[in-house]
C-alpha cells in the first residue's frame, strides 16, 4: 500500500541535506557555545553563520535575528514583551489567529489588557478599513498571522504594516505557515517582529526565530544566562539552529519554481475533489491562499470519520491546526468564516509537500471519495 503523507502544515520530515549539515553538531563539534575554548568558539562560529543566513534571508541585520524554540515561543515573546514594555494598553489582533496568540491574548485580558479580535469574512479575510477603526489612543500592538494554518488565507500585510506605521504601533505577524513557501522582506513590508519555525520547512522541530526590529526594546523573555543577547537564556542548540538556516535556504532556492508545481497539484486536487465529489465546498480564499493548502467541508459526515478511513489507505491529512486535532470541536476558524458548524465538523485539511505527485492526486481522490461514500451510507442526515 502506498503510503501519502498531506499534513505538511503540520509538519514536515527533515530533508536529508539538512539532517546532514546537523550531524557534526551532535558527535564533533559539540561544544557550549558560550563557553571561550576553542570547542565552544567553532560552535559559536556556527550559530553565528546561522543568524546571518536567516538574516540575510530575511532582509534584516543578524541582531535582529533572536533563536527560539518554536513559533508558539516566539509569539510569546512578541505579545508579552510588548505588554510588559507598556504595562497596560489595548491589543488588535484576528479572531483566526492560531492559539499561540490567540490564548495568549485572553491571558493578558485577565491582567488587565484590552484586546479587539478582528472578524474574518467568508474567505477568511480581515478587513482594513475595521482594522483602522478598531486602532485606540491606547493601541499598544497589532499582531495578525501572515497566512492561516488551517485555511491557507494570506492577509494583506504589507497594507496591516502600513497602518500599523503610520499610527507608530509596533506591527508582529504570525508567519509560521507562510515562512518557506512565501518571499518575506521584512524591511520591505515593514514588519516590526515575525515569527517562524523550523519543522514547517523541512527542519528540525523544538527550533524557530523571532525577528525583532531594532529599537523596538522588546525585553528579556527567559532570564539566566547571557544568550542570545542576554535576552533569551538557556544553552544554544546548536544542531538546530544550524539546521533551521539550513533549511531556510533549501527553502528559498528555486522557490518560484517550485510553486508553480505546488499550485499546479493544489488546483488538481481542489478540482478532482469538486468535480468527483457532490455536497463539497472550497474553505479559505481561492487565490490568496498557501500554495500547498487544500481545505474542504463534506456535507452530512464528521472530518475525524474521514481521517481515519483515510488512514488506512496510507494516507495522512489533518481535521484542523495540529495544535487542536485532539479536540472534537468544530474549528473555530471556519465557524468564524460563517462555515455551519455541521460543514465545519465536515472539514478535512489537506497540505502538500515537496514529495507529493500529480499521480498521487489521482489515488487521493479515488480514496476519498470512496471514503466519503461509505461514511455518507451510514449517515442518517444524508439521503442519495
Amino acid at each position: 500500500m502506498e503510503k501519502i503523507y498531506l499534513d505538511h502544515a503540520a509538519t514536515t520530515y527533515v530533508k536529508e541535506e539538512v539532517f546532514e549539515k546537523m550531524k557534526p553538531y551532535f558527535t564533533e563539534i559539540f561544544g557550549n557555545p558560550s563557553s571561550l575554548h576553542s570547542y565552544g568558539q567553532t560552535a559559536s562560529y556556527a550559530v553565528a553563520e546561522a543568524r546571518n543566513t536567516v538574516a540575510k534571508i530575511l532582509n534584516c541585520l543578524p541582531t535582529e535575528v533572536y533563536f527560539t524554540s518554536c513559533g508558539t515561543e516566539s509569539d510569546n515573546w512578541a505579545i508579552r514583551g510588548i505588554a510588559k514594555k507598556k504595562g497596560k494598553g489595548h491589543i488588535i489582533t484576528s479572531i483566526v489567529e492560531h492559539p499561540a496568540v490567540i490564548e495568549t491574548c485572553q491571558e493578558l485580558e485577565k491582567n488587565g489588557f484590552t484586546v479587539t479580535y478582528l472578524p474574518v469574512d467568508k474567505l477568511g479575510m480581515i478587513s482594513v478599513e475595521e482594522l483602522k477603526n478598531a486602532i485606540q489612543e491606547d493601541t499598544i500592538l497589532i499582531s495578525i498571522m501572515f497566512a492561516n494554518n488551517e485555511v491557507g488565507t494570506i492577509q494583506p500585510i504589507e497594507e496591516i504594516a502600513k497602518i500599523a506605521k503610520e499610527k507608530k504601533i509596533p506591527f508582529h505577524t504570525d508567519a509560521v505557515q507562510a515562512m518557506g513557501a512565501v518571499r518575506i522582506d521584512v524591511k520591505e513590508m515593514g514588519i516590526d517582529m515575525l515569527s517562524l519555525s523550523a519543522h514547517k520547512f523541512y527542519g528540525p522541530k523544538g527550533v524557530g526565530v523571532l525577528y525583532v526590529r531594532n529599537g523596538l526594546g522588546l525585553g528579556k523573555f527567559i532570564t539566566g544566562g547571557e544568550q542570545e543577547r542576554g535576552m533569551r537564556a538557556g544553552t544554544t542548540t546548536t544542531h538546530q539552529v544550524v539546521g533551521l538556516a539550513t533549511a531556510l535556504e533549501l527553502a528559498y532556492e528555486n522557490l518560484e519554481e517550485k510553486n508553480v508545481r505546488m499550485v499546479e497539484m493544489r488546483d488538481y486536487l481542489i478540482k478532482n475533489i469538486l468535480k468527483k465529489i457532490p455536497y463539497t465546498t472550497l474553505n479559505g480564499h481561492t487565490t490568496k491562499r498557501l500554495p500547498n493548502n487544500v481545505n474542504i467541508s463534506y456535507e452530512f459526515i464528521e472530518g475525524e470519520g474521514i481521517l481515519l478511513l483515510l488512514d488506512m489507505d496510507g494516507i495522512a491529512v489533518s481535521t484542523g491546526s495540529a495544535c487542536s486535532s485532539g479536540s472534537l470541536k468544530s474549528s473555530r476558524v471556519l465557524l468564524s468564516m460563517g462555515v455551519e458548524e455541521g460543514l465545519a465538523h465536515g472539514s478535512i485539511r489537506m497540505t502538500l509537500g515537496e514529495r507529493n505527485s500529480i499521480d498521487q492526486m489521482d489515488y487521493v481522490v479515488t480514496k476519498l471519495a470512496n471514503s466519503v461514500a461509505k461514511l455518507r451510507k451510514m449517515s442518517p442526515l444524508y439521503q442519495d
